[in-house]
């Protein structure tokens, strides 16, 4: 029997019309048993998120301020969506037992009531069974999840022929029975989750948006959809700003070969995009371009560096006593770069030159900063002669200089370095250059 998880985001769940969508998305195929939701997002540009109001609840309480002007306002925007779907429900004693909890509770418990309350009324909405995540997903001392006790849990407990309401983004630590959040946006990760316990046969992510774009429309006026996408360069995507998915989304579909598909709550029917394990060939060499601001590069040389070793090894352990992570690592005969973050490194980066030049002796040591990095990703660049050949030419066409190249053996992904101001051009004048390719075939 085929099985599918949906999970639906804050902008999906954020009204009652929003969420009699869902409902009818839900009816249309009666494999999508397991619904994920989030809590209920802003329903418009002015409007407040119903978690950052849970935070603002939380801090105002613990300050020892009367937090019941912000628990009504949370209040009377669950009471709207109850109203709004015609419910003979009430969540008032959840709302007030809430309230005397946030005085004293951990950041996370504020963060995740929003989820469990939307959860409860789309549960009775749907005439679904409410999942509790405190109750089956499980993290141990230092955060992390205990995956084969969740899965187990999971499977178990949603073992029934029924529909399952689970609220994302949350569970419970199996140590201190407290409430653990993911990141923000984890509630992609439930549903993976979910999916690779009930080993479903697909996992449908919906959003707001038609799928990936092959670039920013921020910065491309109206870039080319993604059709298909591996888990693979999704990753590298994501890594470098593309965000329509958490990027530790993939890792539990992954192992089981589940594929996601992304799709807009607000047109069911149009393509999306699949994520798979491995993307049909395209005609294309590339299926994206990324990119972020504000890195720098810690630029080394010294004689004979390849000779010496260990030398890399002491380079980045630098950066380790620093607590300074390092995003590339590009290097040559006597030269290396260590590309980081320059937020991380802000109030290090003379005792970071101090330390290189003192401990390893080097002939020197710079840094050179207001970089941006740029992705060009596809698995097919390691079959299409002439990919690195556009991209530089299409640099060299407007005039723009780069700054580093990195790429790695497997050819999924080659990064450049430009200077900032450069960055949104050369984000045009790569996609340009892909796309004219493209519509000359």
């Amino acid at each position: 029997m085929s099985s599918i998880v949906c999970k639906f985001g804050g902008t999906s769940v954020a009204t009652s019309d929003q969420i009699r969508k869902i409902a009818a998305i839900v009816d249309a195929n009666p494999d999508r048993k397991y619904i994920v939701v989030s809590a209920p997002g802003k329903r418009s540009p002015e409007d407040q998120k119903i978690t950052d109001l849970f935070y603002l609840a939380a801090e105002t309480s613990n300050k020892g301020i009367d937090a019941t002007p912000i628990i009504d306002i949370i209040k009377q925007r669950f009471n709207d969506i109850i109203k709004g779907l015609d419910l003979d429900l009430s969540i008032e004693n959840e709302i007030n037992e809430i309230s005397i909890q946030l005085k004293g509770a951990n950041k996370d418990y504020a963060a995740s009531r929003g989820e469990y309350l939307n959860a409860k009324i789309i549960a009775s909405y749907l005439k679904a069974k409410f999942v509790d995540p405190t109750k089956n997903i499980f993290f141990s001392k230092d955060g992390t999840l205990i995956a084969d006790k969740t899965y187990l849990s999971l499977k178990e407990t949603m073992s029934e022929n029924s529909r399952y309401v689970i609220p994302g983004f949350y569970g419970i630590s199996d140590s201190t029975a407290e409430v653990v959040t993911f990141s923000r946006g984890g509630s992609d990760i439930t549903g993976a989750i979910v999916a690779r316990a009930v080993e479903a046969d697909l996992y449908e992510n919906w959003t707001d948006v038609d799928g990936l774009l092959m670039t920013d429309p921020r910065i491309v006026d109206n870039p080319l959809p993604i059709p298909e996408v591996s888990y693979k360069e999704l990753r590298e995507l994501s890594y470098m700003g593309a965000q329509v998915l958490h990027d530790e989304a993939i890792f539990p579909v992954r192992e089981l070969g589940i594929p996601v598909h992304i799709k807009n709550t607000n047109s069911p029917d149009s393509k999306g995009t699949r994520i798979v394990d491995q993307a049909e060939h395209r005609a294309v060499p590339i299926v994206g371009i990324a990119g972020k601001e504000d890195f720098e590069a810690f630029y080394v040389h010294k004689a004979l560096m390849n000779k010496e070793l260990g030398f890399g090894r002491k380079l980045l352990e630098i950066f380790e006593t620093h607590g300074v992570s390092f995003e590339h690592f590009p290097s040559g005969i006597d030269t290396v770069s260590v590309v980081v973050s320059t937020q991380e490194v802000e109030n290090k980066r003379e005792l970071i030159l101090e330390d290189i030049k003192n401990q390893l002796k080097v002939d020197g040591v710079d840094s050179i900063r207001n970089l941006a990095l740029i992705a060009v990703v596809g698995s097919g660049m390691a079959h299409h002669p002439g990919v690195a050949a556009t991209l530089f030419s299409s640099m060299a066409a407007e005039g723009i200089n780069i700054r580093l190249i990195d790429q790695g053996v497997s050819e999924i992904t080659i990064i450049i370095g430009v200077e900032m101001k450069d960055f949104k051009a050369s984000v045009r004048a790569i996609y340009q250059a892909f796309i004219s390719t493209i519509n000359s075939k």
